[in-house]
């Protein structure tokens, strides 16, 4: 669906007006519009639609509160546990109101939770605060900015940010305006939670109770000491709470990529975005040749991972083949491939995370995590008028949702993976650029034209959103590398392939001091008329061609 919604921003005479959105609430139309406004430095049409965000946000929380205090049958089974589940009415009485206070405190989390997704969005409400009073600041409105302000300190005392801003709106207000205080909306949210909240503790103290506090607001001197422990390390497993820590960037990448013989082509910068990189020479024509056969022979050995005799899973214009290391290292001891070719594909595949080591994570080891080479083919006779993509624009570890410009790290998307590589092997082909958009999925901000020994690097996240356009002609092959952090994650595959391609010289080192051996008891010339025979090793399997890589 997200790829006929593409197919249909791209023709002509659509415009964003022509979508109806039935799915999403009413807060979150607020707020996406609210954010797009902002995001186009139209901050005075951007406040209407932020305060109706919150308000909305406010109203929808109300909601759902007034359906925590239903029957007892509809409460979730896991909290039947604790007062109420045995005993008479003043147990039944604290065991319900427990269960109606844990309800209502998520209710906060449910409505910052977009449709069909299974995080919320961190900070929900003091987010929609801070740009608030970001927006009244920008079009003049010191009162309302400094109100705003003031109400993000009710969740956040501490904030830094927020305090600035307050001494710089009061600096260009100068005397200060009585009766200037916080939102009245905010602080009878944040008193009622808070007073929620003590309530759930001490049930959770004394009573055994259990309760998850969604809110990383929430002031440590309401949590009793005893449980403080344990809580900051549930917090600490949240995954929407966490990123993954940022590389330190290497300041001589030079060095490094002069030793490996290739070129740095394109930067960050010059691609226009964040952690991407263009680099030349990887490969020499021959090894990108030796790579081309390998994908031609295993295709027509059909060892296409998961893609027999399908069209792309992407496009129903195009054929599209993929090969692992792992089945190239078996088709190679089955003799279907080259040898040389499956050995290749585990070399070239260390030296892109050398590399992509070296340039973003040269303090933290990167680890491989997915190999897959892969050859997009145009189906003749299918390409006029064609509209789609080969391969529609997404991100590699979370899920993009370009109607809002957020990438969700969550599944389906693989979101171990922490940066990604496609190195390309040719470019006798039409169409089968990569391009980078923005998180809309809509503006290219670069291009990338496909050659031998040519890698795109870049990090996997929201903030590298890319696809490929339409192979129209010809065929297009590239190796797509994954990279982890995690060791955990690493490929167990590429070990298994790299053992599995070591036994044949292991075999064939033992069958040359037999061979040495046998010569040396029987000395005799071989005798005459005879031509080559196949001999067979102990396995019964005749012996393999040696081949040099």
């Amino acid at each position: 669906m997200r790829e006929d919604m593409a197919k249909y921003r791209r023709m002509s005479g659509v415009r964003p007006q022509s979508f109806r959105d039935l799915e999403t609430p009413p807060h979150w139309a607020a707020y996406d519009s609210g954010l797009e406004l902002l995001g186009r430095q139209e901050a005075g049409l951007a406040l209407p639609r932020l305060e109706e965000a919150l308000q909305e946000s406010l109203a929808q929380v109300e909601s759902c509160r007034a359906g925590c205090e239903g029957p007892e049958e509809h409460q979730r089974e896991e909290e039947e546990e604790g007062p109420g589940s045995q005993g008479g009415l003043y147990e039944a009485i604290a065991g319900h109101w427990i269960r109606v206070l844990q309800c209502r405190q998520r209710c906060v989390e449910e409505t910052a939770t977009r449709p069909g997704r299974s995080f919320p969005v961190p900070d929900f409400l003091p987010g929609q605060l801070r740009r608030l009073h970001e927006a009244h600041a920008q079009v003049g409105n010191l009162s309302h900015a400094m109100e705003n302000a003031l109400s993000v300190l009710l969740f956040y005392p501490e904030d830094e940010a927020a305090k600035d801003a307050l001494n710089q709106y009061q600096t260009q207000l100068g005397e200060p305006r009585p009766g200037l205080g916080p939102r009245e909306d905010i602080q009878r949210f944040v008193l009622r939670s808070l007073g929620e909240k003590r309530q759930l503790y001490y049930a959770m103290e004394h009573l055994g109770t259990s309760f998850k506090d969604p809110d990383p607001w929430t002031p440590a001197a309401f949590i009793p000491e005893t449980l403080r422990e344990k809580l900051r390390e549930d917090q600490e497993q949240r995954p929407w709470d966490h990123e993954p820590p940022q590389p330190k960037p290497l300041t001589d990448w030079k060095d490094v990529l002069l030793l490996e013989g290739v070129t740095l082509t394109q930067d960050a910068r010059q691609l226009n975005g964040s952690e991407r990189a263009v680099l030349d020479g990887l490969l020499t024509p021959a090894e990108c040749g030796v790579l081309l056969q390998l994908a031609k022979d295993a295709a027509e050995a059909g060892a296409r991972s998961g893609y027999r005799g399908r069209r792309s899973p992407h496009t129903a214009h195009e054929h599209f083949e993929g090969l692992t290391v792992l089945k190239a290292a078996q088709l190679a001891r089955a003799g279907a491939v080259s040898t040389q070719g499956a050995k290749l594909l585990l070399e070239v595949s260390e030296r892109v995370r050398t590399l992509t080591q070296a340039y973003f994570s040269p303090e933290r080891p990167l680890h491989l995590s997915f190999t897959h080479l892969v050859c997009r083919t145009a189906i003749k006779g299918e390409q006029e008028q064609r509209m789609d993509l080969s391969h529609p624009v997404h991100a590699d570890n979370c899920v993009l949702d370009p109607d809002t410009g957020e990438c969700w790290r969550e599944p389906p998307a693989y979101t171990y993976r922490d940066y990604s590589g496609l190195l390309y092997l040719n470019d006798d082909f039409q169409g089968g650029d990569l391009f980078f958009t923005e998180p809309n999925a809509l503006t290219v901000r670069a291009q990338v034209r496909p050659r031998c020994g040519r890698l795109v690097a870049f990090s996997s996240g929201g903030e590298n959103p890319h696809g490929v356009w339409a192979v129209t002609r010809g065929r297009r092959c590239a190796l797509a590398l994954w990279h982890t952090w995690a060791p955990e994650h690493r490929e167990q595959e590429w070990t298994e392939a790299k053992e599995l391609l070591q036994e044949p010289e292991q075999e064939e080192e033992e069958g040359d001091e037999e061979e040495e051996e046998m010569a040396s008891r029987d000395p005799s010339p071989e005798p005459p008329g005879r031509g080559p025979q196949r001999v067979q090793d102990k396995t019964g399997k005749p012996p393999r061609v040696r081949e040099e890589l």
